[in-house]
């Protein structure tokens, strides 16, 4: 078990940093968005190595669309719970515990006979993703000195960086093997990135509990930002709201994240190489958008954020199932940067609406981002089996018009109240 000393040598700035208080730790931030990156990454595998699972096993489209159902619903359902057990005792360790288990699904997806036992490696990695996520935000927020909305975009900022990577370290030390399954036993080298994760998860969870047991022996307040007080009903109508923003969000990239690459090769006839690169461009975009947000939000505010990101990137997913290669790749990558912006000030929303409730609030907003994903990927996979892949993105480009439901919204600030601080 990590000390307080093998933190503060292992993150060198921590200590330091946490005896001034009401500071911005960017060393924990840091170092947790790298573990979000290979988190990430290794989960962004899995989609990209779908053309090669299709070859060994001749997997249909509605098949590919199980393999992310499994493993996102997974995530989905075990990630507010996870969160729920937390908010009432924190288990600083369990974001070590959690990477263990992606490590055990990569292993299996390495040496998979069949379609079934893809299924069932595809569900640890959503395991292992549902245990780090409600933690790892909550180490964010911690570490955030008030400014939660940088935070979360930083943390976010390292999940997309790695799901932007994963496509590419797929191509260039999968998809290059000579023979698919010389390919598919070299996943296994994506373990590495998961022992790096346990080994910097397991430094963070001694600073976390080093915070915790501050907290609990009166030495070390947190400050209580202010929260949004509303009236019950106030309360449901804006969660139903952002629930549903969210739904369109997920539901509609996962119509680019698991078909770009067959909706590519099929209308424009491009290389598996060249869509990979395509997919690669889009989910830069994704990390740039995230990054953009939090701060926006910070300064801003959030609900103007989410118009913007949702209402606004509606003209471009209308226009593009009617565009060539070139426009494609152009439209992708507004859509990418524009509608990525929304998560990271959606969940700040929602914690400044429910106070108190940090791990709860992550676990249902990132369990039921990975639920659409996935629900959104089997539905459309099955879409696509009975139709064509054109038709699923026609169908997807009015899913942001539900954007429109933002001006449901409270306006937060005028329902800020404050309770000076509490205990960590």
């Amino acid at each position: 078990m990590a000390s307080r000393e093998t933190v503060a040598e292992l993150l060198p700035e921590a200590t330091s940093q946490l005896r001034r208080g009401g500071e911005t730790l960017f060393t924990i931030l840091a170092a947790i968005s790298a573990c979000h990156l290979l988190n990430d990454l290794i989960q962004a595998t899995i989609p990209a190595l779908y053309p090669l699972f299709q070859r060994i096993f001749g997997l249909s489209l509605g098949q590919i669309g199980m393999i992310t159902f499994t493993y996102q619903i997974t995530a989905s359902l075990f990630q507010p719970f996870v969160g729920m057990a937390t908010d009432r005792k924190p288990m600083p360790y369990s974001l070590a515990l959690g990477m263990s288990f992606s490590l055990g699904g990569l292993v299996l997806m390495a040496w998979a006979p069949s379609f079934g036992w893809l299924l069932l490696a595809g569900s640890l990695v959503g395991l292992g993703s549902s245990v780090f996520h409600p933690e790892s935000s909550r180490v964010a927020r911690l570490a955030s000195g008030g400014q939660h909305g940088l935070a979360q975009s930083l943390f976010q900022l390292g999940g997309n960086v790695g799901s932007a990577l994963g496509p590419l370290l797929v191509l260039w030390l999968v998809l290059s093997a000579r023979g698919a399954r010389a390919g598919q036993h070299r996943i296994a080298w994506f373990s590495v990135a998961a022992l790096v994760a346990i080994a910097m998860l397991l430094a963070i969870g001694g600073w976390y509990k080093a915070r915790v047991r501050e907290g609990a022996s009166g030495k070390k307040k947190i400050e209580d930002h202010p929260h949004a007080q509303l009236s019950r009903g106030k309360l449901t109508q804006a969660m139903v709201v952002l629930m549903t923003l969210v739904f369109s969000k997920y539901f509609y990239l996962a119509s680019i994240t698991s078909y770009y690459t067959f909706y590519l090769m099929q209308r424009f006839r491009v290389t598996l190489h060249q869509s990979e690169m395509y997919l690669f461009i889009f989910l830069g975009a994704v990390a740039l958008g995230t990054i953009l947000g939090g701060p926006v939000g910070d300064r801003y505010g959030r609900r103007l954020v989410i118009w913007v990101s949702i209402v606004g990137v509606l003209p471009f997913t209308l226009v593009l199932p009617y565009a060539n290669l070139e426009w494609t790749a152009i439209l992708s990558f507004i859509i990418g940067l524009v509608l990525s912006s929304a998560f990271s000030a959606i969940l700040v929303y929602a914690q400044e609406l429910v106070p108190g409730r940090v791990g709860t609030i992550s676990g249902l907003f990132f369990g039921l981002a990975f639920g659409m994903g996935g629900l959104g990927a089997a539905l459309l996979g099955k879409l696509a089996d009975m139709t064509s892949l054109n038709l699923v993105y026609h169908v997807c480009s009015f899913l942001p018009a539900l954007g429109l439901l933002t001006g449901f919204l409270p306006k937060i600030e005028e329902h800020l109240v404050g309770h000076g601080s509490r205990e960590a």
